[in-house]
């Protein structure tokens, strides 16, 4: 593939030293397949978890589900999303002793910052529960708010471990980080089996779990030389990536209102049966696996990469990049979303350990994992074109994006709920992410000539092949046993799932995708 040069970007953030320190870098390959290893397990070993949580009645899952909902109302501003995307382009372009500087002066912050939060959230958790559920709620108050409490101090386990996370990502070490998250989910399952059958336990069980996160990452934070001791002292690039956090507070904020909507409505009595809240989470675990192993794994991996094409002011590179990430994540994502969208009440049914269980959970969960299965593409292109401006510091253009798209999609759930049911929910999230897809394409065109050939026409083999996988599951899954409890969920799973899996690489076989071909060399070798 031929691409003409692009024009130096003119607001390509501020280049650091021409030499830093260099570090040692894996294949991409490599890379992704380590980040998409944890990611596999710390999705299976969730699968897991949420089986062993479903073990609770529906009193205590749906006001669980409802009190977790309060930290992580922080966590993606204070963790993971904002601060890797805000911190690693920072840091890469500094010197080795500033990035160790900049490391504990953020961290310290980070500290001071959670601990107000952490005590605002304990005292006003009676409060938030009612902002967070509706009037008349299908849920046990007193319950929710006790929760709430109990798991407040997640915000400071996870925004640490983020911290952990960033700084190991960004000089491209991704086993430790991308595998602390199964400490996560073994530590939080073998607290639920061992201890008691009750609300105390099932909120400690993920304080626990928290703990493990970052107990996990300290020692190859040290074995590196990267562990930062936490300091309130000021630094020069501190207010460089605050400056890239703050824009994420608009996202933060719609997407917190996204939430905020979709719980007050899965906890109305009118509209929806007890139970639909943790149907809803079911459904919600599943499709994070997807979404994380095929979309998420490769983002992660590559991101670095982006961020010192971006420092170096290779825009050829990052072009051709951005064209090669796209690829993978649409031909990884594009069988798993049309499996999903026919086999959700197979996939769902893993929950149900016997043929005792709620149908409402069952009937939310199949419900709104058909829909979500439908956003798996688009947003597998969003995820990778807002890295692209992440990585050169536009952080401003893509959440103002990301924030409108987030409220379009509470239109869209006003609009379409009501009609479409529990199918309401994916179908919207679906259409927003088209529309973002689109809106993110042509303001990275406007600065970087797009790479418009290579992705349509991948597209254009991509999705027909992505058809013809659900066709056929769907059609063998009328030959197996109605979906339900474990059992014929594995076996939908397995054999409707593989013979559509089969027929899409069959076909990508036939018409030559590169993507195939590279896994049949990687088989060769193995």
């Amino acid at each position: 593939m031929t691409v003409p040069p692009a024009a130096p970007d003119p607001h390509a953030p501020p280049q650091g030293p021409a030499n830093p320190a260099p570090t040692p870098r894996r294949s991409l390959r490599t890379n992704t397949l380590i980040v998409m290893a944890g990611t596999l397990g710390s999705r299976l070993s969730g699968i897991v978890r949420q089986v062993v949580i479903n073990r609770f009645d529906d009193t205590l899952t749906d006001a669980f589900n409802v009190a977790v909902n309060v930290p992580n109302l922080l966590r993606e501003l204070l963790a993971e999303g904002a601060l890797v995307n805000s911190f690693i382009p920072v840091y890469k372009s500094l010197a080795v002793e500033e990035r160790r500087k900049l490391a504990q002066s953020f961290s310290g912050v980070l500290i001071a910052v959670n601990l107000v939060l952490t005590a605002l959230g304990i005292f006003a958790a009676p409060w938030i529960v009612d902002l967070f559920t509706s009037a008349n709620a299908n849920i046990d108050h007193a319950v929710a708010v006790y929760i709430t409490r109990l798991v407040m101090p997640f915000l400071m386990l996870i925004s640490l471990a983020s911290v952990a996370m960033g700084l190991l990502n960004a000089d491209e070490h991704f086993r430790e980080s991308s595998f602390a998250p199964v400490a996560f989910n073994l530590a939080s399952i073998a607290a639920l089996l061992l201890l008691p059958d009750n609300a105390t336990w099932l909120a400690f069980g993920w304080l626990i779990g928290g703990v493990a996160q970052l107990l996990v990452q300290l020692p190859a934070l040290s074995r590196f030389g990267l562990l930062p001791t936490p300091s309130l002292r000021a630094h020069p690039a501190l207010g460089r990536v605050l400056r890239q956090m703050a824009p994420f507070t608009l996202t933060a904020g719609a997407r917190q209102f996204l939430n905020l909507y979709v719980t007050r409505l899965l906890t109305d009595a009118d509209q929806f049966r007890p139970g639909t809240q943790t149907g809803y989470a079911n459904a919600q675990a599943l499709f994070t696996m997807a979404n994380g192993l095929f979309v998420m794994s490769p983002a992660l991996a590559v991101f670095p990469r982006f961020s010192q094409h971006a420092a170096d002011g290779e825009w050829n590179s990052f072009r051709l990049l951005t064209a090669q990430t796209i690829r993978t994540t649409t031909f990884l994502a594009a069988p798993i979303s049309a499996l999903l969208a026919v086999l959700a009440p197979y996939a769902v049914s893993l929950y149900n350990l016997s043929d005792s269980y709620s149908a409402a959970r069952f009937e939310a969960g199949a419900g709104i994992l058909t829909g979500w299965a439908l956003a798996l593409i688009p947003w597998a292109i969003v995820t990778i074109l807002l890295r692209t401006f992440y990585a050169r510091e536009r952080t401003r253009e893509a959440v103002v994006v990301s924030a409108i798209g987030f409220v379009l999609e509470v239109g869209l759930y006003r609009l379409l709920v009501p009609v479409l049911g529990l199918l309401g929910f994916g179908v919207s999230t679906a259409i927003s992410g088209l529309l973002m897809s689109a809106a993110l394409t042509a303001m990275y065109a406007r600065h970087i000539s797009f790479p418009w050939s290579a992705v349509g026409q991948h597209l254009a083999r991509v999705l027909p092949l992505a058809l013809l996988t659900g066709a056929v599951a769907w059609f063998v899954a009328r030959f197996l046993p109605e979906p339900g409890s474990i059992v014929p969920g594995l076996i939908g799973l397995t054999v409707a799932g593989g013979a559509g899996l089969a027929a899409y690489l069959l076909g990508a076989l036939a018409l030559g995708l590169p993507e195939m071909g590279g896994i049949l060399r990687r088989l060769r070798r193995s």
